[in-house]
């Protein structure tokens, strides 16, 4: 099979589109034929070597956590999924990736595929889906009535929990560039604001979660008491006086909520946003983009 794989640590100009060995699946396992799979900055964390004693991966390593195929083969004890099947899932980023035409998946990390968009589109679904529902619901504890501010929502992330909180019954206020605010507001958000006009948000919010790179410390003053700031970067100090927590949001694979998100998704009250697809050769360009800060939105690759 065809994969894009390194086998040195280092920039983008490791990654190599090349021949690969067609794996087969072992006990619990599921081999899927890849539609498409997308980037995540950790993907270039890995690949980097940044985070080797978080994550060993063994080289070469095909990256690409996310997954959206069909299934080919199942191993010994798998149930609930045969042959033909249409999947999604998260996986073990220490694995061997999506970054390939077959891949190998435990088939406790997989749930049904949307059936209402294009297969490989589901690829932009899992980590940032999955990201977005465990910082608002699992940390955030969002309720309805309450008001949420998504600071960096024009990101992959940012558009699922916006759609997410207001679906919740929340109101939304967004902070994004310009050219998000139109989509923004057709997902849900009450108010669009620039990314540092904070002031502009004229009353307390419950809940924050920021997406930005860096927590701006402005955040934790928009937050009434007894609330909290969930964020994606390093937290900031919590406001101990006014009982303001801040929490860090490190995302799992969940393929019991991921499913329910694909259910979302079918029901008409999730959309998933694409902002580029690309063919699978054409991934180390991707990792390029991403690290000169010109990677906007979800990018899905399809073999």
């Amino acid at each position: 099979m065809r994969a894009v794989r390194y086998s040195e640590y280092g920039g983008p100009d490791v990654l190599r589109h090349e021949e690969a060995e067609r794996p087969q699946p072992g006990p619990g396992q599921v081999l899927v034929r890849v539609a498409g799979t997308s980037f995540n900055g950790v993907d270039a964390l890995v690949r980097a070597g940044v985070l080797q004693e978080v994550f060993p991966v063994r080289l070469p390593h095909i990256p690409g956590v996310d997954v959206a195929g069909t299934v080919e083969e199942t191993g010994d004890g798998v149930t609930g999924f045969r042959p033909g099947d249409a999947v999604i899932g998260f996986l073990p980023i220490v694995d061997g990736g999506a970054a390939a035409e077959y891949v190998l998946a435990p088939a406790e990390v997989l749930a049904a595929a949307p059936e209402s968009v294009p297969l490989a589109d589901a690829a932009a679904l899992p980590v940032v889906g999955l990201t977005a529902w465990q910082g608002l619901f699992e940390l955030g504890q969002v309720r309805p009535g309450q008001r949420v501010l998504v600071h960096g929502a024009g990101g992959a992330v940012g558009g699922y929990a916006v759609q997410l909180a207001a679906q919740a019954g929340a109101t939304v206020i967004a902070t994004a560039r310009d050219e998000h605010a139109d989509r923004l507001r057709s997902y849900g958000a009450a108010q669009v604001v620039g990314r540092e006009a904070f002031g502009e948000v004229r009353e307390p919010v419950d809940v924050v979660l920021n997406l930005a790179p860096e927590t701006p410390p402005e955040l934790t003053a928009l937050v009434r008491a007894g609330g909290i700031v969930v964020t994606s970067a390093t937290p900031p100090e919590p406001d101990v006086a006014r009982g303001v927590r801040a929490e860090r949001v490190f995302v799992r694979s969940d393929a019991g909520q991921l499913r329910h998100l694909a259910e979302e998704v079918d029901a008409g009250r999730l959309r998933i946003h694409v902002a580029d697809r690309r063919p699978l050769a054409e991934l180390p360009a991707v990792h390029e983009a991403a690290g000169a800060g010109k990677l906007a939105g979800k990018t899905v690759l399809v073999p």
